[in-house]
């Protein structure tokens, strides 16, 4: 008679969590809750601009109405249209164009100047002069204005371009900027270009530009947005009205007289849309230019 062993029962076992799953549930819903919070963010950034898109489109009437989308009124279209109709649009449009551009041109060409000069160049009180450059950037913009003003008065620049142009031309802000890209670059290649006989403007020009690229596309960007959209300035400049930019071309539909919320909601739509399309073309440099000019301070 044969005896044989009992088969022992199997015990279900359960999985182990280990460190690594742990860490990766973590990071898998630390990155959800991060994505949320982002969209979100982008929901209320890009909801005015929708309000201002959908209220372009409606009449006057239903301006004050709670609904979003246009009423029985339909999709008024023709507000961008009856927006050249009552104002020189165009007029303005050029004039903002044309001042934001020589205004870009020349802070992006003094502050590279200036940021070669603290940066590259060897001289007595360097590092003192750019502190009290820099210290102007503390001082309030109206604290300056009526001392600019008379001195504009003194030009007789009032009511002209120049008169928005040249004190806008030189930024402490820009040289900042330029200069923290030039204190990245090896002193090396400044030698290098000199034993080959460049001269300082040479190897300002040929050497340290072409590696300044993102810093300058990024002050530029800065200061051409800043400038299409200036108001306070132009309003106390111009006194001509072909001479007015946007921004103050703008009040004709915000006054006494009345406001036309639609039609200025159409007319500030034309002027965004292109700045809109401008930084979408161009942010990879913007967030570029940024990142290089924090690398070394």
């Amino acid at each position: 008679m044969s005896t044989t062993e009992p088969n022992h029962l199997a015990i279900p076992t359960r999985p182990v969590r280990t460190a690594k799953n742990t860490v990766s549930v973590r990071r898998f819903f630390s990155t959800w809750v991060l994505h949320t919070v982002l969209v979100a963010l982008s929901f209320a950034l890009v909801l005015p601009f929708v309000w201002l898109l959908l209220t372009s489109v409606k009449t006057l009437e239903e301006v004050g109405v709670g609904s979003w989308l246009p009423g029985k009124g339909g999709w008024r279209w023709d507000n961008y249209i009856e927006v050249f109709r009552q104002i020189p649009f165009a007029r303005y449009y050029v004039n903002s164009i044309f001042i934001a551009c020589w205004v870009t041109f020349l802070q992006v060409f003094t502050s590279s100047l200036a940021a070669f000069a603290f940066s590259r160049l060897d001289w007595p009180g360097r590092d003192k002069v750019f502190v009290l450059y820099l210290s102007t950037m503390m001082l309030p913009g109206l604290v300056m204005m009526i001392p600019n003003y008379q001195i504009m008065i003194s030009l007789g620049w009032v009511d002209r371009f120049t008169g928005l142009i040249v004190p806008a031309a030189f930024t402490a802000f820009g040289t900042f900027l330029l200069r923290q890209f030039m204190l990245s670059i090896p002193k090396a290649l400044d030698e290098a270009a000199e034993i080959d006989g460049a001269s300082k403007w040479r190897v300002y020009w040929d050497v340290i530009l072409p590696m300044t690229r993102p810093g300058l596309i990024t002050l530029a960007i800065f200061t051409f947005m800043g400038n299409y959209h200036s108001f306070f300035w132009p309003l106390v400049m111009l006194k001509s009205e072909f001479r007015y930019t946007l921004p103050i071309g703008l009040l004709y539909f915000d006054s006494t007289a009345g406001q036309e919320t639609n039609l200025l909601m159409a007319a500030v739509a034309m002027s965004v849309i292109p700045m809109v399309i401008v930084f979408i073309l161009l942010q990879k440099y913007l967030v570029k230019g940024i990142q290089l000019g924090a690398v070394k301070g």
